[in-house]
């Protein structure tokens, strides 16, 4: 399993409207992508602007491919609620409870 890490900040004061833009827009999109397995939203409770977003693929090549074909229109989308560019990286998953993934695995 792969992981890509995208970490946005909203402009001041739109975090909400940028989540449930990710909610309402981004996660349709993601569902029908080869290989996508899951998608988190993770918000910082202290700076509500700054949000954090974990996308799941079955294989790099699923997420490498969905980069290729997808990430700058939806970078694109999100565009007017960001004060600053995103920025992405990328892990290999070691392990997973919720998906079962063990280290075993992920080798």
């Amino acid at each position: 399993m792969f992981a890509r890490m995208v970490e946005c900040q909203a402009q001041n004061g739109r975090s909400e409207e940028m989540n449930t833009k990710l909610v309402d827009e981004i996660v349709p999109i993601l569902k029908r992508q080869p290989g996508f397995v899951d998608f988190l939203v993770l918000a910082d409770k202290r700076f509500p602007e700054r949000l954090v977003c974990i996308s799941l693929w079955e294989s790099r090549e699923t997420a490498d491919q969905f980069h290729r074909q997808h990430y700058r229109r939806l970078v694109g989308m999100l565009e007017p609620l960001l004060d600053s560019a995103p920025t992405l990286e990328t892990f290999a998953v070691n392990a997973s409870t919720a998906h079962d993934v063990s280290i075993t695995q992920a080798a």
